[in-house]
């Protein structure tokens, strides 16, 4: 059997090293554009950063190495320009001497990936405009911060690798500015969550501006200034980082069916083209929970779809469970982590969506580095399906949405998911793992035990009419009356049973233990806020 597979970085690299392990008289070859194959594409802004000093780190296999241990044949500079399903042949270009070489195959894999949206603007080809999506890219960015003489820098896009790359770049003594198109940044957050971290952001020395369009990009050779629909920001430095677009304008006339420029295909990552596949940043794959088609450009997905792919080639004849946008991210003093649906996502998918925001500690509180999360964790009210995690937090907050990860695919409710056995020492994890204990909170929250205002309602004027109570260990809230939780033994004097009470303290956790003790003492409309006075601003 010959197989040809288009792109060597992250799918196309394991579907021809898993194809020659599942039967190793095939004939594998791998036609990719550059020069570099199976490269750390999400490695490459802690390159820019000097956390990762050397180029050569980024670098999985070089084409001859990876030949050597698969046993694939591999060449590079050939970038394919047509299919022809009928006669089953590719049509590549050797973009060194620009000569046509035809390939025939018994089965193709396309997993070409994608490439930077540029922009529909002037200025985009000025010196120190940069794109960050290969390790040249890389190389030349961090050649031109080291080189001196740049100040302020536009990061254009506040998605993962663009405020990665404001990170790093900061690191290196840059003040950058993150501009974007959107009303937030990290796509994939509810709004409440990205706003809690554009202000943190904003603290640590990286202003964010969101709902701003760039029109733009000026300068007498060299880049000065970048111009949006709001205002003009100076800059000796400008990273495009806003988006990307499945490398699939080839195709047009193969019949290969697309949605937006990536490949659709079905559970076992076939196409609609008999012995056809697609894996990588330019297929659609779809989403675990909802079973809809979704586009999911990510290393992780790449590589468990293309081992999948490479099986079902070879007659395995498995399905795909599909993607849940799984995300985790390194931000200046923050973690932020994310999976499955957000609360806004559920409801538009006709769930019935419930959400609490919990801050809980990391780990012991009294262990040296101790720290918290803030969670928001998001279930179906009537099935108790756990629907979506995300985290925020200076600790391993990758372990709480893989804990969450494997709930929603194993399509667990919150019953089935409470009280388990999960990993526990003072600097490692709480006797009750923050995801348990965020877990319990929400169980309360819907059972009615505990009664809240979530950050959302109350931004939205949801608390209008509530007396704000301070339940904190010391009074902190400026104006409000204050209600030491350890000295209510009945009516509190001041507090009618009757009025409306929002209980405030700095997590959440002692406003609970108030309201529960006050329901005791027949006070009947009394709310918590979520996250208390760590996540909202009063």
């Amino acid at each position: 059997m010959k197989v040809l597979v288009l792109g060597g970085v992250a799918a196309g690299t394991k579907i021809a090293a898993k194809l020659m392990r599942e039967d190793r008289g095939s004939e594998v070859i791998v036609l990719n554009k550059g020069k570099d194959i199976s490269y750390a594409g999400c490695g490459l802004p802690y390159y820019v950063g000097h956390v990762i000093e050397d180029r050569e780190q980024l670098i999985v296999n070089t084409p001859e190495k990876y030949a050597k241990l698969t046993g694939v044949t591999v060449k590079t500079g050939m970038e394919a320009v047509k299919v022809d399903p009928a006669a089953k042949r590719v049509t590549a270009v050797d973009v060194s001497t620009g000569e046509e070489i035809i390939y025939d195959y018994d089965k193709l894999v396309i997993a070409v990936g994608a490439s930077p949206v540029k922009p529909p603007i002037e200025g985009c080809d000025l010196e120190n405009v940069f794109f960050v999506r290969t390790p040249e890219d890389a190389v030349r960015l961090r050649d031109a911060v080291d080189a001196g003489g740049v100040k302020k820098a536009v990061v254009v896009g506040a998605g993962y690798i663009g405020l990665e790359i404001a990170e790093n770049l900061k690191l290196k003594g840059i003040r950058p500015f993150v501009l974007d198109m959107a009303p937030q940044v990290l796509p994939g957050f509810d709004r409440e969550m990205a706003d809690y971290v554009e202000g943190k952001l904003q603290e640590s020395g990286i202003p964010v501006v969101t709902g701003v369009k760039v029109t733009g990009i000026e300068g007498s050779g060299r880049v000065e200034k970048v111009i949006t629909d709001k205002r003009v920001y100076k800059a000796d430095l400008v990273v495009l980082s806003a988006g990307i677009r499945p490398n699939t304008a080839f195709l047009e006339g193969s019949g290969i069916d697309m949605f937006k420029g990536a490949i659709l295909t079905d559970t076992r990552g076939k196409t609609n083209i008999p012995d056809i596949y697609a894996a990588g940043d330019c297929a659609m794959v779809h989403n675990a929970v909802t079973g809809k088609p979704a586009w999911s450009p990510m290393g992780s997905t790449a590589n468990i779809a293309g081992r999948l792919v490479a099986q079902n080639i070879t007659g395995s004849g498995l399905s795909y469970r599909g993607a849940l946008g799984t995300a985790v991210c390194r931000l200046p003093g923050l973690n932020v982590g994310r999976t499955g649906l957000t609360e806004e996502q559920a409801g538009a998918e006709g769930f019935d969506p419930v959400s609490v925001i919990a801050v809980v500690d990391d780990k012991a509180h009294y262990f040296p580095g101790a720290g918290s999360f803030i969670i928001k964790m998001i279930a179906d009210r009537k099935s108790l399906r756990l629907l979506g995690v995300q985290v925020i937090g200076s600790g391993a907050v990758d372990k709480v949405v893989d804990i969450a990860v494997t709930g929603i695919m194993l399509k667990g409710t919150l019953e089935d998911l409470a009280d388990m056995d999960l990993a526990y020492a003072p600097p490692f994890s709480t006797a009750i793992h923050p995801f348990g204990h965020t877990l319990n909170i929400l169980m309360n929250k819907i059972s009615g035990k505990f009664e809240t205002v979530t950050p959302a309602e109350f931004a939205g004027g949801g608390a209008e009419g509530y007396k704000i109570v301070d339940t904190s260990l010391a009074p902190s809230i400026p104006g409000a009356p204050y209600v030491d939780l350890t000295a209510v033994e009945g009516p509190v004097e001041g507090l009618d049973p009757e009025e409306k009470i929002l209980l405030v303290c700095n997590r959440g956790k002692r406003a609970y233990l108030l309201q529960n003790r006050l329901k005791y003492y027949g006070y009947k409309n009394t709310r918590v806020l979520e996250g208390g006075t760590t996540f909202n601003q009063l």
